[in-house]
């Protein structure tokens, strides 16, 4: 089974040439192929690479993390049918948008402190990238895992703090309400710092994974 990990944001570099010991060597250990791309938008590759996002974040960092999900799938040690997502932040609403996509291949998904729609975010954040809601009505909707719950693809685990002081735990509430609206629902978990909470999160993935992969 493979757990894809992506973080995904403008500018931002996942894959580095450097070591490290972190929750991905305790998935590896498991019996997971872990999997980390940088997909359109990112950092090291150019201005073009990384501008291409500009007014439509979410479009073409999906298309290349599904994109490398179908090409993990074609190498000869990975199951096809139980390749997972996981994303923090950013990845988390990444991680959405692709559990969201209608051609998702994904068996299931993570999503920690996920923004579910950029009006909920920062201004001088998405502005940056998105410019108003009023000069980019559409992009703002396109881009907004939250107008694509109807198509949920796989099952689906959201965790987030209550006292997330950058994205507002309202985007989580948000999407899970409107999950629920239609009849739908995922599973979700509060806890994210302080008590040993790091772990918890982790633990639980793994769980997750366990479970759905």
């Amino acid at each position: 089974p493979v757990v894809m990990y992506q973080y995904s944001g403008p500018s931002s570099q996942e894959v580095l040439n450097r070591w490290q010991i972190d929750w991905m060597d305790a998935f590896a250990a498991a019996g997971y192929v872990v999997v980390c791309v940088d997909g359109r938008g990112t950092g090291g590759r150019g201005r073009d690479f990384c501008d291409v996002v500009y007014r439509r974040l979410g479009y073409f960092e999906t298309i290349d993390q599904i994109a490398a999900a179908r090409y993990a799938s074609s190498l000869p040690y990975v199951d096809s049918s139980r390749i997972g997502i996981f994303g923090w932040s950013y990845g988390g609403y990444e991680a959405l948008m692709c559990a969201t996509a209608q051609d998702c291949p994904y068996k299931a998904a993570v999503a920690v402190a996920p923004v579910t729609d950029w009006r909920f975010y920062d201004t001088v954040y998405a502005e940056r990238y998105m410019l108003t809601p009023q000069q980019n009505e559409d992009g703002y909707r396109d881009s907004a895992p939250l107008w694509r719950t109807s198509s949920l693809a796989c099952p689906l685990l959201i965790m987030y703090g209550t006292a997330d002081d950058n994205v507002h735990p309202a985007n989580s509430l948000e999407f899970v309400s409107r999950l629920q609206r239609q009849g739908s629902f995922c599973d979700m978990n509060h806890s994210i710092y302080g008590c040993n909470s790091r772990a918890v999160v982790y633990a639980k993935m793994l769980d997750w994974f366990n479970k759905n992969l």
